[in-house]
This record gives structure tokens, C-alpha cells and sequence, in this order.
């Protein structure tokens, strides 16, 4: 996650960020940038994301996991790219993902969600660019 946030930061920048606990705090203390940070996964921070993603608040969502370790809190991670699918919001599970999501980002290519949803959709407040 640091070796992505630190290449990224300039895309990073552009946009309002959040995290769970540990993974908000790491991103903040990479790159200097602000992160609303929620409480961590297994106590209840996935379910806070999972409140942003049906108020089709977020544009898209980096949750880099391990596949090959099992989490206490899988449940509410299974909960989470469920609803990610449901309201069609891009998400990256795995570095390769969250690279080609980004460039996504940078280069428009994700501004499908204005059309679709509307401004009123946007996070930060801002209208569509």
C-alpha cells in the first residue's frame, strides 16, 4: 500500500480520500494528504465504507487484501464488494487492479458515474469536470 500511495500521490491529491483505521492513517502518514479515517475493518470500518458505497458516495474503491489469509471480519468484507457490484462503483482488490483504476481516474475514464448517477453522485462536492 505505501509503494502505491507514494507513486500515486499526484492522482491521490486530486480527490477526497478515505480509509479504514490503520489503512487511512498509513495512507495520511505516506503522503502527507488528508484521509477521513473510519474505525478499522473488523470493528465496523468496512461497514461505514459500505454505508458511503449505497449513498453512492465514493467514485471508486482500492481495498487490497491477502487471498490467501483468511480475515475474522470476511463477512463484512464479502458485504462490502457486494455492494460495491450493486451500485456499480470500480473496485481493485489486488496492486494490479488499483494501478489501472487509478490511471482510470486520472484519465477521466471513470466519469462514466456522472452520466449514469448524476453530480449530485460526487463525494467531494465538486461538479463534474
Amino acid at each position: 500500500m505505501k509503494q502505491l500511495v507514494l507513486a500515486y500521490r499526484d492522482i491521490l491529491a486530486q480527490h477526497t480520500l478515505f480509509g479504514t483505521g490503520h489503512t487511512g492513517t498509513l495512507i495520511a502518514e505516506t503522503t502527507g494528504l488528508p484521509v477521513t479515517c473510519f474505525n478499522s475493518g473488523p470493528l465496523g470500518g468496512d461497514q461505514e465504507i459500505g454505508a458511503l458505497i449505497a449513498q453512492n458516495k465514493l467514485d471508486l474503491i482500492i481495498f487490497l487484501r491477502d487471498p490467501l489469509t483468511a480475515q475474522p471480519h470476511e463477512p463484512d468484507v464479502n458485504a462490502l464488494i457486494r455492494l460495491a457490484d450493486v451500485y456499480n462503483i470500480p473496485l481493485a482488490t489486488n496492486l494490479g487492479s488499483a494501478e489501472a483504476l487509478l490511471r482510470a481516474a486520472d484519465a477521466h475514464f471513470l466519469d462514466f458515474r456522472q452520466v449514469v448517477n448524476g453530480d449530485e453522485s460526487r463525494h467531494d462536492g465538486y461538479p463534474a469536470e
